[in-house]
C-alpha cells in the first residue's frame, strides 16, 4: 500500500475538516513540498483550503502529537525536522500492523472475498488515474486487514491509517507498477493460505514505500543545509 485514502463521500463537519486539513499538511510534508524547518502559513493555507483557520490550529495539534511538526512558543509551528529513519518508521510500524492483519486474514478469507481481491488488482493494474489508483488500493488492504477478524488490529489500524500521507502513487511514479507486483504476491500468498508470508510480503511492501518516499525527499532536498 503505503498509500491510504477515504473510500466515502467527504464531509464537512468540524472533525472532517480538521483531519482534511491535517492529511493535506501531512501530504505536503511527506512529498517534500514543505520542508522541514520551514513554517506553516495558518491564514495562507486556510485560504488555499477554502476554510476557517480553526481547523488548520487544530489539524497542527494533531501533527505536533505525530512529530510531523513542532510549535515554538510566540514563532508559530513549523515543519519538525524529521531524520530519514523517522520516514521509515512512519512507514514501517503501519506495515508491522497490516502485515498482522494479513497473517490473520490468510486463514480467514472465503473464495469469494479473494475473487474480490483479486478483481481489486486486476482493476488497479488497468486504471489509468492516479487518484482512482489510491482509492482502490486502498480499498485493497482495507478488505485484508478486516479479513484479519481481530477488533484490536482493525482498531489500531484505523488510528494508524489517519497520520499516512495520501497521494502516494501521484508523488512516485515508478509505484503503481511495483505495487501490482507485490499486491500478486500477496494475493498468492494469501490464496494458499500462507499466513507467516503474507505477514512478510506485507511488511517489505511498506519498507520498500518507505524506501522510496526518503529517496524522492532527497531528491527534493528535503535534507538540504
Amino acid at each position: 500500500m503505503p498509500e491510504t485514502a477515504s473510500a466515502g463521500p467527504r464531509r464537512t463537519g468540524p472533525a472532517n475538516l480538521n483531519a482534511m486539513a491535517a492529511q493535506e499538511i501531512r501530504r505536503r510534508v511527506f512529498s517534500g513540498q514543505l520542508r522541514a524547518g520551514a513554517k506553516i502559513d495558518q491564514e495562507a493555507l486556510a485560504d488555499e483550503l477554502g476554510i476557517s483557520k480553526l481547523p488548520i490550529r487544530e489539524a497542527l495539534i494533531t501533527l505536533d502529537h505525530e512529530g510531523v511538526v513542532e510549535h515554538i512558543a510566540r514563532r508559530g509551528a513549523f515543519v519538525a525536522q524529521l531524520t530519514r529513519d523517522d520516514i521509515r518508521d512512519h512507514y514501517r510500524v503501519f506495515g508491522v500492523v497490516s502485515g498482522l492483519a494479513a497473517e490473520r486474514a490468510a486463514k480467514n478469507l472465503s473464495p469469494a472475498s479473494l475473487q474480490a481481491l483479486e478483481d481489486l488488482a486486476d482493476r488497479m493494474e488497468q486504471e489509468p488515474d492516479r487518484a482512482e489508483l489510491e482509492r482502490l488500493n486502498f480499498e485493497f488492504h482495507r478488505r485484508i486487514n478486516h479479513a484479519s477478524g481481530s477488533r484490536r488490529l482493525v482498531s489500531i489500524l484505523a488510528i494508524l491509517v489517519k497520520t499516512v500521507s495520501h497521494g502516494f502513487y501521484e508523488a512516485h511514479p515508478d509505484w503503481p507498477d511495483k505495487a501490482a507486483g507485490d499486491h500478486r504476491r500477496i494475493l498468492r500468498a494469501l490464496s494458499s493460505r500462507s499466513g507467516a508470508r503474507a505477514r512478510t510480503l506485507v511488511e517489505k511492501h511498506f519498507a520498500d514505500g518507505s524506501e522510496r518516499a526518503v529517496a524522492l525527499l532527497e531528491r527534493q532536498g528535503f535534507w538540504a543545509n
